[in-house]
């Protein structure tokens, strides 16, 4: 039997669909069905490793997870990651398959589309529902012509549209009405609902405002979304605003580095949420002061990244941060930054053949042409400074990396049997090229501890572990939209 399909399509960007599309995951998963998320070409810096070593979308592994599922490559078969210069990184079924340019990139969705459909067919052979997540807005009439994840998508799956506006940030009338009046008339004809979602206040109070939706649309409204505070960790997960303004006397400062290309920000999710520690993001080397931890995440493009953080002064600011006694870690990209050299004779990632680097690890990186790609348990080795607290601590974590690092450095950590990473011979410097060494709530408090300890201040006792954020929010969306409507439109029945 092939499984039945429902499509999750915005009114514009950032309007709540891979947070619904997640919520339903586990909505349709507690009804009994066996549920696969699905979008065929997401662009996000923000990407997940699945089991088998391929990359996808953050947020098709976060629905995955919300519908008690493996994430596969099949769930997110092209993967486009922004480089500078207009150049972007082509990943399909999970593997790289080279940096081009945009255009290059648009020219040759056509050669894709095959693979799109029987990543989606795959998937609906061995599931009971596929929800598939559209991108941007389906209204987008420049970008419409040779389009693969939006209306092409539905057609091909013969699935039925759901359109989402995000009432929050004002327009609603005009977001979804106007979207609809662009749709040619058989696009529009497969939308069968509308969702208002991020609704603040009292639901009866827009009552005439569902009321002018569906006469103006000729749809139903099929759901009014409060606005609910749960973080998942998809693409956009964090809130820059959010961390422009630090909290007033926390025990500790934490200083993250601002890059333009940063990438798989979101293993700093649960850093933000960690009682009386400020969580800031810089990008000018004034507002860097002497923080407690400076972070240098991840990148998608090494060199470039390093030149701009060293043409706005952040190299001096954090040399003399490092001096001042600022504890420092490199993650990926950034503990690359952290070596004295970074070569990329290949042009992998940029023009320049050579670049030093900062100098505080003795480190050097060469990029290759093969990108490793793959999810590791790590042990935490380091005896000393920033990770002596964690020492024996066993997490799991991720590799999503270009270059190879030879250093002569002590060693903190041990991934899958080998080597990685470096250390100063204090230990206050750290660089691995392991994503997730803050994600593990436990070795991340750690850290926390051994900074603390070093400031002489006494943190507050850690949070509560969080309850399960996707049963939250599938009990929202339970109350909140009609899913007996929204099961007649799929076809489905409850078992």
């Amino acid at each position: 039997m092939t499984a039945r399909t429902l499509m999750i399509q915005g009114a514009s960007s950032s309007v709540g669909k891979s947070f619904l599309t997640a919520g339903l995951c586990r909505v349709f998963s507690r009804h009994g069905l066996r549920v696969a998320p699905f979008k065929s070409q997401n662009m996000a810096l923000n990407a997940a490793i699945t089991i088998t070593g391929a990359e996808i979308g953050r947020a098709q592994a976060v629905q995955a997870d919300a519908a008690g599922v493996v994430a596969e490559a099949a769930m997110n078969p092209i993967l486009i990651k922004a480089e500078a210069d207009g150049l972007c990184q082509v990943v399909v079924m999970g593997r790289s398959i080279g940096t081009m340019p945009a255009g290059s990139y648009r020219a040759m969705r056509s050669q894709l589309w095959p693979q799109v459909m029987e990543a989606l067919d795959d998937l609906r052979s061995r599931f009971d529902l596929v929800l598939i997540e559209g991108a941007g807005s389906p209204a987008e009439v420049n970008l419409s012509q040779g389009e693969i994840v939006n209306m092409k998508v539905a057609e091909a799956a013969d699935a039925p549209v759901l359109l989402v506006g995000d009432i929050d940030r004002g327009g609603i009338f005009a977001a979804l009405l106007g979207t609809l009046d662009l749709l040619s008339p058989s696009h529009r004809a497969r939308v069968h609902g509308l969702i208002v979602n991020r609704f603040r206040g009292d639901r009866e109070l827009f009552a005439g405002g569902v009321e002018f939706l569906e006469r103006q649309g000729s749809l139903p409204v099929v759901g009014v979304v409060p606005y609910v505070p749960i973080r998942l960790p998809v693409e956009d997960s964090l809130e820059i605003a959010v961390l422009r303004a630090p909290r007033p006397g926390s025990a500790l400062d934490v200083a993250i580095i601002h890059l333009e290309h940063l990438s798989n920000f979101d293993e700093f999710d649960g850093l933000v949420g960690e009682p009386g520690v400020s969580v800031r993001l810089v990008d000018r080397a004034h507002e860097l002061g002497q923080p407690d931890l400076i972070v240098l995440p991840g990148s998608k493009t090494t060199v470039v990244d390093l030149l701009a953080l060293r043409s706005a002064g952040l190299d001096a600011a954090i040399l003399a941060a490092r001096q001042a006694g600022s504890a420092v870690l490199g993650i990926c990209a950034g503990y690359q930054m952290l070596g004295h050299r970074i070569d990329d004779s290949l042009g992998v990632e940029s023009v320049h053949e050579s670049v030093p680097g900062l100098g505080l690890l003795p480190a050097w990186t060469t990029f290759g042409a093969s990108k490793v790609t793959a999810q590791r348990e790590a042990t935490v080795v380091a005896g000393c400074g920033l990770l002596a607290q964690a020492k024996s601590q066993v997490l799991r974590g991720y590799e999503m990396r270009m270059g190879a690092v030879l250093s002569t450095a002590t060693v903190p950590l041990i991934l899958d049997g080998r080597s990685d990473g470096s250390m100063s011979d204090d230990g206050w410097v750290v660089g691995t090229s392991l994503h997730g060494l803050l994600s593990d709530r436990l070795t991340r408090r750690l850290v926390l501890e051994a900074l603390a300890e070093r400031k002489g201040v006494s943190l507050p006792p850690p949070a509560a572990p969080p309850s399960d954020p996707f049963d939250q929010l599938a009990d929202v969306l339970e109350g909140s939209l009609d899913l007996a409507q929204i099961e007649r439109m799929a076809g489905l029945v409850r078992v």
